[in-house]
This record gives C-alpha cells, sequence and structure tokens, in this order.
C-alpha cells in the first residue's frame, strides 16, 4: 500500500461544500430536532421511528452518493461526523429530561459521558487534524462504542426492564471509557511525532506508538 502524501501542517483543502452528498448530511442534522422531540414526549412510536429510519438512511447513502457522483470531500467528513454527535448529544438529552410517563431515562452521568466524549472527540479531531494536514478515521473503539449507545438508546425507547437498562448502561460506558483512551493514546503521539506516528494507511498507530511510554511523559 503506497505511503500517503505528507502534507504541510495546517488544515487541509475542504473540497466542494455545495453536494447532493452533502446535503443528505445536512438534513440529518436538520431531522435531530423533531427525533428528540418525539423521544422526549415518549412518541407518537410510529413517527419517531419513521424520522429515525430516514435519519439512519441519510447517514448510508451520504458516503455511498458522493463515492457514486466522485464528490467526495473533506467537508463531506465533517458534516457526516458533526450530524451524528448533534444526534446523540440531542437523543441521549431527551432521553435525560424526558418524564418518568414517556418511559425509561438515562441517568446524568451516563449523558454527560457520552457528550463529553464527542466534544474532546471533535476537539482533538480539529487540533489533530492541523498537526497532520488532513483528518483520520474513525477507531474500532469508537465505532463500537457508538453502537453500543444506539443499542441502550432503542432499548429505552422500547421501555426495556431496568434490569437490561442498568446492564446496557454499565456496558456502554465502560466501551466508551475505553474509546477514550484508544483515541487518547493516538492523538498524543499524532501531536508528538506528527505523520510519522502512523502505518501506511495513514489511521492506524504504529506499534511503537501505541503505548504512551513513560520516558515520553517526561520529555
Amino acid at each position: 500500500m503506497p505511503t500517503p502524501p505528507v502534507r504541510p501542517p495546517g488544515f487541509p483543502d475542504m473540497g466542494s461544500f455545495w453536494t447532493v452528498a452533502n446535503g443528505l448530511s445536512f438534513s440529518r442534522a436538520v431531522l435531530v430536532l423533531p427525533i428528540a422531540w418525539l423521544v422526549y414526549r415518549g412518541g407518537p412510536i410510529g413517527p419517531m421511528f419513521a424520522l429515525i429510519g430516514l435519519a439512519i438512511a441519510t447517514d448510508w447513502f451520504d458516503g455511498r452518493v458522493a463515492r457514486w457522483s466522485n464528490t467526495v470531500s473533506e467537508w463531506g467528513k465533517v458534516l457526516d461526523a458533526t450530524a451524528d454527535k448533534l444526534a446523540a448529544a440531542a437523543v441521549t438529552l431527551a432521553l435525560l429530561l424526558r418524564p418518568p410517563e414517556a418511559g425509561p431515562s438515562l441517568p446524568l452521568w451516563f449523558v454527560a459521558l457520552a457528550i463529553s466524549r464527542d466534544a474532546l472527540l471533535a476537539l482533538g479531531g480539529l487540533v489533530q487534524t492541523r498537526r497532520l494536514g488532513r483528518f483520520t478515521s474513525s477507531l474500532w473503539s469508537g465505532k463500537v462504542a457508538v453502537t453500543a449507545l444506539a443499542v441502550t438508546v432503542v432499548a429505552a425507547l422500547f421501555r426495556a426492564a431496568p434490569a437490561v437498562m442498568e446492564a446496557l448502561i454499565g456496558l456502554t460506558a465502560g466501551v466508551m471509557a475505553y474509546s477514550i483512551v484508544k483515541y487518547g493514546v493516538r492523538f498524543a503521539a499524532i501531536m508528538r511525532h506528527g505523520p510519522a506516528a502512523l502505518e501506511p494507511d495513514g489511521n492506524t498507530l504504529r506499534p511503537e506508538h501505541r503505548v504512551v511510554r513513560a520516558e515520553d511523559e517526561g520529555r
């Protein structure tokens, strides 16, 4: 696999903003408001899941449309990730604040962890991008954390039993905490070593940088 070209530090060329694919990502961000309101109200179930299904469809199609139309851009990556984070924040907040009669809610500490994680990843991603001159892909631990959060949210929407909710919340919190550590290790290595910290694929840390060494912390 060829080594990605080394770019000078700074943000990359973002490409075209006004594309159909980016419009799909933006529409998902717009759908967040009615979805969060219906989650807060506890339904009606039909319209709520119809809008959730539509949002999932835009998430599935935006990247494919970009590739089919040859309009893949850095803007698309930013909009896609931003829409996902807005959706997660809005829905978890709705599940925190909704009244008991609307269904199971999420505890404050869990929602704070989920939102703080996304905020840290977004801020760290911007700093990291400036260091590398390009965006990096999500780690597998991050994808697992997002999936676990989605399962927990769906369980709450379907009014899962308290024991099931407690188990899912504990499991998801553990996965989210683990993903924060993994992203933190990659961030620290990139900030210290730049592109040299990564494998030729441009995203995976080289083995020697996968653990923050004591001598590095002391420098």
